[in-house]
Order: structure tokens, then C-alpha cells, then sequence
């Protein structure tokens, strides 16, 4: 159960304490992309989501975009937010974390990974020891898979408490 659980859990970006962040010693953000930064199926993000992309980028934060998602999709949303990105990153194995952290030349400890899913974003970032925070998904309607493995997440969230 602990390398289900997030260090952090928020309803949205807006809600994570970057100061807080860089007073911990995280330096760098790994961050999923569908339904963290945009709807699923949305093809561009929201506005408030590339101003907090902005304002991230401003606290001197890295930050790579780590999707299990195709190269096509990673590199259109790394159009819109001027960061690294790497696709078909197979969370939660630890493969596209590791290089994503050689990309960004930070440690386990300096990093933080920020995602809405529980089996993938949180398990991959707690089990390589790095800063997780869970953001609730965007649009509750997902791929089909996603769907189900959501049941499951919706049953253990219900025995943690969020932070913020």
C-alpha cells in the first residue's frame, strides 16, 4: 500500500506548493501528460495550464513530460509548453523515469513526478524514491483500460485523505 500512496495529493496543478517544492531540495518535474496536463483526448491544454507551466518553468524548475503515450502526442504538447518530452515511457517500470532523470542530469531525490494515476505515475515514482504527487484526472472519461483499472484506484483512494 505505500507505493500506492502519494506524498502529495491535489485536485489540480494550481494547488502545488512550488515554493515548498524548491524549499525540499526538487529541482526537477516529471510530468504525465493525459488527463494531468490535458483532457485525454483534448488536443491543446487550457491556458491556466500553460501559465502554470510558465510560472514552474519561472520557479527554475527542469521538466520533462513522461507519457506511456505515442511520439506524435508527446511532441505536440511539447510544442505547447517549450519542455522536454519523452513517449511510450512504459510507467511504472522504471525506464522512462531513469531517463528522464539523465535527461535533466537530477537525481531521484531532486525530482518529483506529478501524474493522475495512482498505478503508473505514484507506484513508478515511489518505487525509484522520488517526490510523488497525484492530480485528479481532468475527464473521467478515459480509454477503456484506463476505465477499469480507475475502479480500483476510486476503492483505495476512498482510505486516504487528501492533502490539499
Amino acid at each position: 500500500m505505500k507505493l500506492l500512496k502519494p506524498r502529495l495529493w491535489v485536485s489540480n496543478l494550481s494547488d502545488i506548493p512550488l515554493q515548498e517544492l524548491k524549499n525540499i531540495g526538487i529541482k526537477g518535474l516529471i510530468i504525465d501528460i493525459d488527463n494531468t496536463l490535458v483532457a485525454w483526448d483534448a488536443d491543446s491544454p487550457k491556458p491556466e495550464v500553460v501559465e502554470w507551466m510558465k510560472k514552474a518553468r519561472e520557479y527554475g524548475f527542469q521538466i520533462t513530460l513522461v507519457s506511456n503515450n505515442k511520439p506524435s502526442r508527446v511532441q505536440h504538447m511539447q510544442a505547447h509548453f517549450f519542455v522536454k518530452g519523452l513517449p511510450r515511457a512504459k510507467k511504472p517500470f522504471s525506464y522512462g523515469l531513469k531517463k528522464a532523470l539523465r535527461m535533466m542530469k537530477l537525481s531521484r531525490r531532486e525530482t518529483a513526478v506529478i501524474g493522475d494515476q495512482i498505478f503508473t505515475d505514484v507506484l513508478g515514482g515511489n518505487r525509484m524514491g522520488m517526490y510523488t504527487i497525484l492530480v485528479t484526472p481532468i475527464k473521467s472519461k478515459e480509454f477503456w483500460w484506463t476505465t477499469l483499472v480507475r475502479k480500483v484506484e476510486k476503492k483505495l483512494l476512498k482510505q486516504m485523505k487528501p492533502y490539499r
